[in-house]
């Protein structure tokens, strides 16, 4: 397939040499998305028929047998030999089982081991004499070890992770997710199914991924290329909301960044962008060769008003104003006997008093002026936030000392998403088809309200759990999150199942649940694994912890040695003084370089076959409030694919105990 697209002749189809790169480009994505992976087998699947799919379930009839796979690959005269997971007949290798068999005669699955086909493993499921049994083979791909960045899971999605995959495009979903379950790539797979159902409406309004950070992103960045998708961006937050020329220079305190990530702001900001606008003090006078036409300050406020009343971006009601004058100026030509068009009230707009006068009227609005003038001005923050911000809030906000300018100000990450807001209220932000946004639960109300206007008339999937939220302003419920977001009909979804942290290893974090997110359901984890959790209270924690990821590395697969932010370098300068080299989060593990230094604040969304966890109370103590400091802690506690060894020589938390 790939030499096909390679052998492509365009100089007899192009009518020029614009035609002729658009079209070089398209046949140069095709060939990147056809690329060989290595150690990544074509097809992973089975499916044998009692019938031909679309058929009658006649009597006799004969079925049919497809191969399931990552990708559709067709032989030479162009007949499909391996089907695509997204195509409806590969449903079933998802969805039949003993009890809904789904016309299915026979589910093969194959096994492979770096790239060569070495098992398989089939389930006759039409037959009553057989009975059902759990597939080792896919167990062993579950637990296959994990070095490298995040790979995809199409030869190992669930029936509960089926369904959220194949929902529509036209509907928003949330998906609450305890660790292990499996919510990311639910999440990613969503996407690949939605370009592969709606691939020419999604290629005009474009999907995003949004991720917690960089490190993140980067962990994830293979598995859509690894099924051929090739256009979906990826960005933070942070991404989201840069503005050209604007640096994130300051930090704020947890307290004002609370309350700058409050969704009241929105109205603060509102209330300030609209108190620019202004009744005409005297009337207008347009002059046009040599007849002068006035418009009385009253029709003028009138214009000013219904423009108001019509809920529309503050830009946008700007720029219709000249043409509502020009209008008026138009009548009045006609009712003196002249015939004007629309050149005319164009002329008219554009002249220069009727410019002054909207200016006067309705002036321009810079969005990162704005809200330096609310975060330096006193008076201007009170008058426009009473009844919204409390007198202490409003200090909060309110910089020490003012800076003079846009470009010299020491903005925050969070006020840029006020400026993102403010900018929304100037100009419409465009709306994309689609919107992924994972790790949500530590969104800010106003971080929802920046990610939601990128998909007004699009939808969304919202990835996240509420006991790992460790941001000062974390997610108190899902219907909280959604309504900032504006998506308040999406459908939740939980997932309680899980597949990647051992029985053993939930369970122990699961400890905290009570203290950090009181009724939320543990998760329950089909992995049992004996040995796989190792607590240890020692006098000598550093050297202790050096050789547990010494032993740690004996294993096959990734090692994580997680920490408190402040026990990093400490431990840095600890595994180069023992000859073990390490990587930093976001840095590709491979079979030479298998152990990654983690901070505990990197290190939601990341997996290690094994983790050696440094210190708990630390971890709890490096965060603003305890509640925070447990849910990091179980952050971290869940990070482990076959084992955990957990070491400490303070006492653990109570929580834990």
């Amino acid at each position: 397939m790939r030499e096909d697209v390679e052998a492509l002749d365009i100089r007899d189809v192009t009518a020029n040499w614009v035609n002729a790169i658009v079209l070089q480009a398209q046949i140069d994505d095709r060939i990147k998305a056809l690329a060989d992976l290595s150690h990544t087998p074509l097809f992973f699947g089975r499916l044998n028929y009692l019938h031909a799919p679309g058929a009658e379930l006649a009597e006799g009839a004969e079925g049919e047998q497809f191969y399931i796979g990552r990708r559709h690959v067709h032989d030479a005269d162009g007949d499909p030999m391996v089907i695509d997971w997204r195509a409806p007949v590969s449903q079933p290798f998802y969805r039949a089982s003993k009890t809904d068999p789904q016309d299915i005669a026979l589910r093969r699955r194959f096994g492979y081991t770096g790239g060569e086909l070495t098992a398989y493993e089939d389930e006759h499921l039409s037959d009553p004499a057989e009975a059902a049994a759990v597939s080792k083979l896919l167990q062993q791909e579950i637990e296959r070890p994990r070095v490298g960045p995040m790979r995809d899971i199409v030869a190992t999605i669930q029936p509960e992770q089926d369904e959220i995959v194949r929902s529509g495009l036209s509907g928003s979903v949330c998906v609450q997710g305890g660790p292990g379950t499996g919510k990311t790539a639910v999440g990613l797979h969503r996407v690949a199914y939605l370009l592969y159902a709606h691939r020419d409406r999604l290629a005009r309004t474009g999907t995003l991924v949004i991720g917690p950070n960089r490190s993140f992103l980067h962990y994830i960045e293979q598995v859509l290329p690894a099924l051929g998708e090739l256009e979906v961006k990826q960005a933070t937050v942070d991404d989201l909301v840069a503005r050209e020329g604007l640096e994130v220079r300051g930090t704020d305190a947890a307290e004002t960044a609370v309350v700058k990530g409050d969704a009241r702001m929105a109205e603060v900001l509102r209330r300030a962008l609209v108190s620019h606008v202004s009744a005409p003090a005297e009337p207008l006078m347009v002059v046009r060769g040599s007849r002068r036409w006035r418009v009385p300050a009253y029709e003028i406020a009138e214009m000013v008003e219904e423009l108001q009343n019509r809920d529309i971006r503050y830009g946008a009601a700007r720029d219709a104003l000249p043409q509502r004058i020009a209008h008026a100026v138009l009548v009045r030509m006609e009712q003196a006997g002249e015939a004007p068009d629309d050149r005319v009230q164009d002329a008219v707009a554009r002249n220069a008093a009727v410019k002054a006068a909207v200016k006067a009227v309705w002036p321009p609005v810079e969005p990162a002026k704005l809200v330096l003038r609310l975060l330096s001005d006193p008076d201007f923050l009170a008058l426009h936030a009473a009844d919204v911000l409390t007198a202490d809030e409003q200090k909060l906000l309110l910089w020490q000392k003012p800076f003079r300018s846009v470009k010299s100000a020491k903005w925050s990450a969070a006020d840029l998403v006020l400026i993102d807001e403010a900018a929304d209220l100037v100009e419409r932000t465009h709306s994309l088809g689609h919107v992924v946004v994972d790790e949500a639960q530590d969104l800010s109300p106003m971080q929802y309200r920046a990610v939601g206007r990128r998909c007004t008339t699009g939808s969304a999937t919202i990835l996240g759990d509420l006991a790992q939220g460790t941001t000062p302003w974390a997610t108190r419920s899902w219907d909280e999150a959604l309504a900032h977001m504006g998506k308040p009909q999406a459908v939740l979804e939980e997932l309680t199942a899980g597949f990647r942290v051992p029985r053993e290893v939930i369970a122990y974090a699961s400890r905290l649940l009570p203290s950090i997110s009181p009724g939320l359901a543990p998760v329950s984890s089909v992995r049992e694994t004996p040995g796989s959790l190792v607590v240890s209270r020692t006098d000598d924690l550093t050297a202790e912890v050096v050789a547990a990821c010494r032993a740690s590395l004996a294993h096959e697969g990734s090692i994580g040695l997680i920490a408190a932010d402040a026990r990093i370098p400490v431990l840095a300068e600890a595994l180069l003084a023992a000859g073990l080299p390490y990587l930093s989060p976001g840095e590709e593990t491979t079979a030479e370089s298998r152990l990654t230094l983690v901070p505990a604040s990197l290190a939601k969304g990341l997996e290690y076959d094994y983790v050696v966890l440094d210190e708990p109370a630390a971890i709890v103590d490096g965060e603003p409030d305890e509640r925070t400091g447990l849910r990091r802690l179980y952050v971290c506690l869940t990070r482990a694919v076959s084992g955990l060894t957990a070491l400490h020589s303070a006492p653990l938390p109570p929580a834990l105990t």
